[in-house]
């Protein structure tokens, strides 16, 4: 079997020293709704790591963020070439390069990249995760109360009522405390890191997440839906934990508003 995480690698940490050059120099801001934005190193990250896949495995196919979909075999690339980009447009430290790889929509590998700490997240199917090659474990808090947890808004949170606001208001009474960094990738690689215990969030894309849930699982933690399946990709809601808390937050999220 190629080494995908070997190559998916090289390719992040590439993309990665594009956004760490631009880092407080993006000129080319654009709106692509009132509140999502994209830059010029957004697209020269996208622009690498694509050719470098396509030069890499032909036949793959692809979800980019920027580009969209292109079909391929049975291997699909998951590419956010730089989730977190309000952050890094603001000159905000938090924000990273995704990439994750299905198989027949299964996550088989996944690298997330932070170019700014120069900490690389890495996940096999199977065969573990590790943080700059040490082995991550997720946490062992069992107790909702005692729990910090990370979430997401939606872009359109200015006119969808499914905003996370209600969600948001019960899990900050209901643990220890929330916070809200501006990357989901990097939200589920501090999962499998142990820093955070939790994380939930709706309408998440599948670039955004992919990466990040496979290294959950592999560090010993859980991801599913609201419905707890582990189907999660195509849904509405992903939730993400140390598996320890999961039930407890799934049943938050499931109360009647």
């Amino acid at each position: 079997m190629p080494d995908y995480v070997h190559t998916a690698t090289r390719i992040a940490r590439e993309a990665g020293a594009i956004i760490r050059e631009g880092y407080g120099r993006a000129q080319q801001v654009e709106h692509k709704s009132a509140i999502d934005l994209v830059t010029e190193f957004d697209r020269r990250s996208e622009a690498l790591i694509l050719r470098e896949l396509r030069q890499a495995y032909p036949g793959h196919g692809f979800q980019a963020e920027e580009s969209g979909h292109a079909a391929g075999d049975d291997y699909e690339w998951l590419v956010d070439p730089l989730d977190g980009t309000t952050n890094f447009a603001h000159g905000f430290p938090v924000f990273s390069v995704s990439l994750a790889l299905t198989y027949r929509r299964r996550l088989v590998a996944g690298v997330v990249y932070d170019p700014l700490r120069d900490e690389l997240y890495t996940a096999e199917a199977g065969q573990g995760a590790a943080l700059n090659g040490a082995p991550m474990q997720v946490s062992a808090v069992a107790d909702l109360g005692q729990a910090l947890l990370a979430t997401g808004f939606p872009y359109d949170l200015r006119t969808n009522p499914q905003n996370n606001f209600a969600e948001f208001q019960r899990f900050q009474l209901r643990a220890q405390a929330v916070r809200r960094a501006g990357s989901a990738a990097l939200d589920c690689a501090w999962v499998a890191a142990g820093r955070l215990d939790g994380y939930w969030e709706y309408r998440i894309n599948p670039w955004d997440i992919g990466a990040g849930a496979l290294m959950v699982r592999e560090s010993g933690g859980r991801v599913t839906d609201a419905h707890a399946s582990d189907d999660f990709l195509a849904q509405p809601l992903a939730v993400v934990s140390n598996g320890l808390i999961h039930d407890q937050m799934l049943n938050v999220l499931n109360e009647p508003l």
